[in-house]
């Protein structure tokens, strides 16, 4: 009973539009009366792309991925012999999903597998890839194009088995066949297999957008670009029915900008790839509208844009690319265009600083340098301007830092859901290094720790009391009782030191305040807790290596961390925990705990040279 309260309690919070628009899906889903149920189509069966264009010199040297080996969310690699995969069999379980009509096919199952292992090949990263090997003349590249459509269109009949149960996949493969028509010069001319093939997508993704809208998140703006792209794409080449679509896509992408992203830049899942997912997102219809000479977006669309690109360009590093793993991480990247590693930020950030804030990011890095090439963007003169303090007041990030260090605090604001429990966790970042990380996600299907260690406190620096979350869990993908911080202080500094602090009372009624100093050789952070029943355990969990315990301190020999506090220690010792740093991905990395039974004081000094 308490748990159906709880869930009760916090449905208000998704904003009554939201569950009305999801809860009207489901209930024609469930009875089979549903518009999207009835569509029946063929898909064309080949070819797709002639390749006569693709004489035309390459922008810069083509990716190498894809040649001989099938990738997996930037990480794993299968190896192939030039025939296409099984579309239907899941990479990582190796279950064979059934011709089934798309709504009885189930999300997760412990046969099954995560569904999301089924679906990575089908986002068609093959297919920007064949298509850039293409441009850059390599013919059997655009016969395995061919040949690979082809089969997938054979295999996954329209509207049946896994790939065609989400409509946010659907129109990643809309805009991924958009920008390889681009590349090969094909837009302007697209074969009628190509045309129908991207009917075909836009009828399962029309239909739904409602659903999609009513998650707040990237569902929204990726099925709105896909409408927009495919829209405009059909009816610029005489299919009336794509006008609609298109208007459909237009509204939905101004409406999704202006609600979803805040006025600071922080997009509405908290989510540090999810935020790169939408940047891409909206950088694939922005480029499509202006080579199409279609009329502008909404100016808040661009003033919402530029902020978010700010946003994400604040948390990258200028030197390895990489940023904080906050929030949810499926591994979703909608623009790998070069060989560039997943977790490289900059070619994003390069794309979106010129496209909507007019600047350039990131001028000497050369993956982001060939990928503008590749996306025929023009690099602008300006360098794009980051304020040295800054904070995040609608949604709860502070970023300070230094010359070379970059130190986030996670404060829990939440306009939107919150994917994980994560109150108050630091991120240090030192000469483009993560010292202090977050867990990540690993799988949305794992019941181990897939659902319960990753959304959790543990997976984060910050402080767990009396072992329990700071928010009840009242579902797989839900949090109750959202928190609310206060005592915010906004980044200051006295000239040397930068300080921010904020605290939180959880559902219990423990209160955690944490306070930030940062210096330029040393980061200090003081916890207060009260209300503590039983324990209270301070997590810093610090990037793999030769960490080593000597009394109150722990080092690497480069970097040291002191815990002092005002309460006996029960307990001080390094574990070894988990991360995914890629999604179905796991490593073990060190942690320290520090462990006491009573409302305290906690001083954390980290020092380095």
């Amino acid at each position: 009973m308490a748990s159906w309260i709880a869930k009760a309690a916090v449905l208000p919070s998704l904003g009554w539009r939201s569950l009305l628009r999801v809860g009207w899906y489901r209930a024609l889903l469930k009875m089979e009366r549903h518009p999207a149920q009835r569509i029946q189509l063929q898909l064309p069966a080949g070819p797709f792309f002639v390749g006569g264009a693709s004489r035309a010199a390459s922008p810069a040297a083509p990716p190498t991925s894809w040649q001989k080996e099938l990738v997996a969310f930037g990480w794993h690699r299968f190896p192939h012999e030039g025939a296409p995969p099984a579309w239907r069999r899941n990479l990582f379980s190796g279950f064979e999903y059934p011709d089934a009509p798309w709504w009885r096919v189930p999300d997760f199952s412990a046969q099954a597998g995560d569904i999301k292992g089924v679906w990575e090949l089908s986002r068609f990263e093959w297919v920007l890839a064949f298509a850039q090997q293409a441009r850059a003349g390599d013919a059997q590249a655009l016969a395995r194009l061919n040949d690979w459509l082809g089969d997938w269109c054979r295999e996954n009949p329209a509207f049946r088995g896994p790939n065609w149960k989400c409509g946010q996949e659907a129109s990643i493969r809309v805009l991924r066949l958009a920008l390889a028509a681009d590349i090969l010069g094909e837009a302007d001319a697209a074969s009628s297999n190509l045309r129908e093939l991207i009917v075909a997508h836009l009828r399962r993704i029309a239909p739904t957008i409602s659903y999609a809208l009513g998650q707040d998140n990237n569902h929204g703006t990726s099925e709105a670009a896909a409408l927009f792209v495919g829209g405009s794409w059909l009816a610029a080449q005489g299919d009336s029915r794509g006008h609609d679509w298109a208007q459909t896509g237009r509204r939905v992408l101004d409406e999704r900008a202006r609600t979803l992203i805040m006025p600071d830049g922080t997009f509405s899942q908290y989510s540090v790839t999810y935020h790169r997912l939408m940047l891409e997102t909206y950088t694939v219809a922005e480029l499509w509208r202006r080579r199409r000479g279609l009329a502008p977006f909404a100016p808040i669309m661009r003033e919402r844009l530029n902020a978010a690109t700010r946003w994400l360009a604040a948390l990258t590093s200028p030197t390895s690319g990489d940023a904080p793993n906050l929030g949810a991480n499926d591994g979703a990247h909608l623009l790998p265009l070069t060989d560039a590693p997943t977790r490289d930020f900059r070619p994003a950030v390069s794309a979106a600083a010129a496209l909507f804030a007019d600047a350039d990011a990131h001028a000497g890095v050369e993956q982001a340098s060939a990928h503008l090439r590749w996306l025929g963007i023009e690099r602008v003169g300006k360098p794009l301007q980051l304020a040295p303090i800054d904070a995040s007041p609608d949604a709860g990030f502070v970023r300070i830092s230094h010359e070379r260090a970059l130190v986030v605090l996670r404060v829990p604001r939440y306009r939107f859901r919150p994917s994980q429990a994560d109150p108050l966790h630091v991120d240090l970042w030192l000469d483009g290094e993560n010292i202090l990380r977050d867990g990540g996600s690993f799988s949305y299907a794992d019941p181990g720790r897939g659902r319960t260690f990753y959304p959790g406190i543990a997976s984060h620096s910050s402080v767990q009391i009396d072992d329990r979350e700071p928010m009840p869990r009242v579902g797989t993908f839900l949090w109750g009782r959202w928190l609310r911080a206060h005592d915010v202080q906004a980044p200051k500094t006295d000239g040397v030191a930068i300080s921010t602090a904020a605290a939180y009372v959880d559902a219990a009624g423990a209160r955690h305040r944490r306070s930030l100093s940062l210096r330029p050789h040393s980061l200090e952070v003081s916890d207060e807790l009260r209300g503590v029943q039983r324990s209270a355990v301070l997590r810093w969990r610090l990037r793999p290596g030769p960490w080593r315990l000597d009394g109150d301190t722990v080092t690497d020999g480069r970097i040291s961390i002191t815990v002092s506090t005002d309460a006996p220690v029960q307990r001080r010792e390094l574990v070894s925990s988990w991360e995914s740093r890629h999604y179905l991905h796991e490593t073990t990395l060190p942690v320290l705990e520090v462990q006491v039974a009573q409302d305290a004081r906690l001083h954390t000094v980290i020092a380095w040279t």
